[in-house]
């Protein structure tokens, strides 16, 4: 039986290398989308070209009920969860914390940090053996920024990411023993739209210089080192974070 893949945020960027990746892989795919949903159908579109299922779902991950909703649509459409890469989040323009409001924190937290944590509670219920599941892998997407603070930038987004991080290592103690494996993944200075969401487009090309390995990340690197994650290779890899961030 093929195994299914749960991408949050998988319309593009590093969602979208996920998808179509693990689909080459063998995986059917499910993936949200909460505004692209043009993309989420190129995206899905590929999947099935590499012979697998994919079935796309719009969700804002800082909405409990829709979260909810994805789950029972989910369950609906798939007999088994056995990978959730838990990618969805957002960063908002550059700005020191004394510029930065109530209003942007809650919501970065909220789909950064809440929306992620009740993602993966809900991953657990299906795939932990205490469920009656068959186990399975959660794969945190990170960032290098969560090491790093984000100083004048964006130490909001960093701070999430830090929680994150906190989160990943909670929850693998938590699950150990129950056939799940939970892992994450801090991308440094990818090449992706993120930067121009952030209202800096040029950002990766500007940062190059002070990345040792001198250039930027492709989404693709950070889909290879997921599906690694997610692989029988990995399998006594769990409560860890790969940096794949050409040495910052």
């Amino acid at each position: 039986m093929g195994k299914t893949v749960l991408v949050t945020g998988g319309s593009a960027g590093i969602g979208a290398a996920v998808a179509r990746m693990a689909a080459t892989r063998g995986y059917d795919v499910a993936l949200t989308y909460r505004s692209g949903k043009a993309e989420a159908e190129s995206v899905a579109r590929d999947v099935q070209a590499s012979g697998r299922r994919c079935e796309i779902y719009r969700c804002d991950v800082a909405d409990p009920k829709q979260i909810d909703a994805l789950f029972t649509a989910f369950d609906q459409d798939f007999s088994r969860l056995d990978a959730l890469v838990n990618n969805a989040g957002i960063v908002d323009e550059k700005a020191r914390v004394d510029e930065i409001d109530h209003a942007r924190l809650r919501r970065i937290f909220d789909v950064n940090v809440i929306g992620a944590f009740l993602v993966a509670g809900q991953a657990v219920r299906r795939m932990s053996t205490k469920y009656g599941g068959t186990g399975g892998v959660i794969v945190n997407m990170s960032s290098i920024a969560a090491k790093l603070g984000a100083g004048s930038q964006y130490v909001d987004y960093a701070a999430t990411k830090g929680a994150i991080d906190t989160m990943t290592i909670g929850l693998a103690q938590e699950v150990a023993n129950e056939g799940i494996r939970v892992v994450g993944i801090r991308p440094g200075i990818i090449d992706t739209e993120i930067h121009a969401k952030g209202g800096e487009p040029e950002r990766g090309k500007q940062l190059e210089g002070w990345i040792p390995m001198k250039r930027m990340g492709t989404a693709g690197e950070v889909a290879e080192a997921t599906l690694w994650l997610m692989s029988e290779g990995a399998s006594y890899v769990t409560g860890s974070m790969l940096d794949v961030s050409g040495g910052r």
